[in-house]
């Protein structure tokens, strides 16, 4: 009876370790994409070389769209064209696995509109901003905050995405 007890004991103690670091992982994501978007929209290499130091060893094709567009961004802000050419091609495989891994995830389709935007011409890389802009306007609404928020902030210097589309979609 004592061994069952014991058992049933560490059973329950290992079902709320488990259960809290689920929704610790959870506050953490949440975070971890508040601090993704201030990366994403700064010019400072120092802040976009350290969320991508995050991302090292995650394991998910979403979190591998996110270190993609990081390295396109960071392709923006450094020196030497060889570099950037490096870092955009690296980013954009990246980018474009998650997307064919999770062909309906908005927020990795919002970071390929917003590369796509900005990216140079010669790279030709603004096949799906029109895709991209209707995916992100129909699913908006169903959107954590964060992201939310991160759209509407992009939205006001977008060329593509306006606010008006958003508020239209809700």
């Amino acid at each position: 009876m004592k061994n069952y007890i014991k058992r049933h004991s560490a059973f329950v103690c290992f079902l709320l370790i488990v259960l809290g670091g689920s929704n610790t992982k959870v506050w953490a994501q949440k975070l971890e994409k508040a601090a993704f978007y201030k990366a994403m929209a700064s010019d400072n290499i120092e802040e976009i070389n350290q969320e991508l130091a995050t991302f090292t060893d995650a394991g998910t094709d979403t979190k591998t769209g996110y270190d993609g567009a990081l390295l396109m961004k960071k392709a923006s802000l450094v020196g030497k064209p060889k570099d950037k050419l490096s870092f955009f091609k690296a980013g954009r495989i990246k980018l474009e696995t998650a997307l064919l891994a999770e062909p309906g995830n908005t927020d990795l389709h919002f970071l390929r509109l917003v590369i796509q935007e900005k990216a140079p011409k010669i790279v030709h890389y603004r096949a799906d901003i029109e895709k991209d802009k209707t995916l992100i306007i129909k699913n908006f609404k169903g959107l954590q905050p964060v992201v939310q928020q991160a759209i509407v902030d992009y939205s006001k210097t977008s060329k593509v995405l306006h606010t008006e589309d958003l508020k239209a979609a809700e």
